[in-house]
């Protein structure tokens, strides 16, 4: 274990010990008999400080607090985190303090911020609640403990291995845009199903209108419920929209780069739930640089985002100018100013319908921000990650696309 751990004095009690150490050992050889007893008096506060603390913390040794984030978790949302510790009793110099330390990977990148939080656990409750707001979405491991602190700050116990947990931070929703899908601009859904799969099908409840010789009264019968058969030509077709999600960038992005990623993000987990919400029908068929997924129920959509909080920028390569694989059906692609073969992907498929959604910082009003003095307050710290970095301004396609763009800038405050 870290000897910095389990060492029990904080800067400043280490700091009164040695001035009164100093003081004591000066006023002896000056025989200052006023030094010697308020400077004997600190150091004797001191040691009873400590000899009541050490006896409190074998009480509470291995303490293990249990700690609780939103869940969903966003980027920017100030929610509340809940604390729960056993409830003791302590006396009224000590209090018991939370201690949330971790590293947060932006977007999933190898680059990451230091965390360090704290918070007081009142002596009644024994459970609290603090704001947290991370600055971008991606990964956060984190280790909570708890503390034996006295209210003067000159001690502070540790009282065992804390409980570590690993959360993904989506990113921050963006505003409402006016979308339009025609079902008719996705591939139809034409996979083989099985005897059992048409019958469920082709097989609904009665609704008015529907024609009585359509009714299939042996099953009616048997669930004592009014079943409606469907002709196949009547049944709704099951749309496929293609999605290429391009996370192509440097491979040691600045927190610009990152911030426009996380936009792209934003934008696509919009889209999807979107059109989920409109027309529940559609599947979707995404593809990024390592793989592609199909989403088909609201539990495929969920798991994704989560997914989708790790996946970093991955160099641009022979891969990340592949013409799209669809037959049929327009295609959306979703992308930042940071992709240098954008232009070259979509000259390959120009006869093709295509609706580009990509992040472009601008030093405008009406940018999207993300402000670095906020970032700082929060307690994060940035390692190996730059923070100022050039502004991002390419090619945004051939000019055929439908053209969706999301402004975004970084200020300091």
């Amino acid at each position: 274990m870290n000897f910095f751990k389990k060492f029990p004095l904080t800067a400043i009690g280490l700091t009164v010990s040695i001035i009164s150490v100093t003081i004591f050992i000066r006023s002896l050889a000056l025989r200052n008999i006023y030094e010697i007893i308020l400077s004997l008096g600190a150091m004797l506060f001191l040691i009873f400080i400590a000899i009541k603390g050490t006896f409190l913390i074998k009480h509470i040794k291995n303490m293990e607090p249990q700690w609780k984030a939103p869940f969903p978790l966003y980027a920017l949302s100030m929610e509340e985190w809940h604390i729960y510790c056993p409830l003791i009793k302590l006396p009224a110099f000590y209090r018991l303090h939370f201690l949330l330390r971790g590293t947060f990977f932006p977007q999933g990148s190898k680059a990451f911020f230091k965390l360090f939080r704290e918070a007081v656990i009142p002596k009644q409750s024994g459970s609290c609640t603090f704001n947290l707001s991370f600055p971008l979405g991606g990964i956060f491991r984190g280790d909570a403990s708890c503390r034996l602190r006295d209210v003067f700050g000159f001690f502070s116990f540790y009282s065992g291995p804390g409980n570590t947990q690993t959360l993904s931070v989506r990113s921050s929703p963006c505003d409402n845009k006016k979308l339009r899908i025609d079902p008719r601009s996705g591939k139809e859904d034409r996979k083989n199903k099985t005897a059992f799969d048409e019958e469920r099908y082709y097989m609904r409840e009665y609704a008015p209108g529907d024609r009585l010789r359509d009714i299939n009264w042996k099953s009616s019968e048997r669930i004592d419920t009014l079943i409606t058969r469907i002709s196949p030509d009547n049944q709704e077709k099951v749309s496929r929209l293609a999605i290429y999600f391009r996370n192509y960038g440097p491979s040691s992005p600045s927190i610009l780069d990152l911030w426009l990623l996380d936009r792209t993000k934003a934008r696509l987990a919009w889209f999807i739930k979107s059109i989920k919400e409109e027309n529940s029908s559609f599947i979707f068929e995404i593809h990024t640089e390592d793989k592609s997924r199909e989403l088909i129920e609201d539990e495929d959509i969920e798991a994704f985002l989560d997914e989708l909080c790790a996946i970093q920028f991955t160099k641009e390569n022979s891969s990340s100018m592949k013409a799209p694989d669809n037959k049929g059906g327009e295609i959306y692609v979703f992308s930042t100013s940071s992709d240098s073969f954008l232009s070259s992907f979509l000259l390959l498929h120009q006869e093709k319908t295509v609706s580009l959604f990509m992040a472009e910082s601008i030093a405008d009003e009406n940018s999207v921000k993300l402000k670095l003095f906020d970032l700082f307050y929060q307690g994060f710290i940035p390692m190996g990650i730059k923070l100022f970095g050039k502004r991002k301004s390419r090619s945004r396609g051939t000019g055929k696309e439908k053209l969706f763009i999301d402004y975004a800038k970084i200020a300091i405050f």
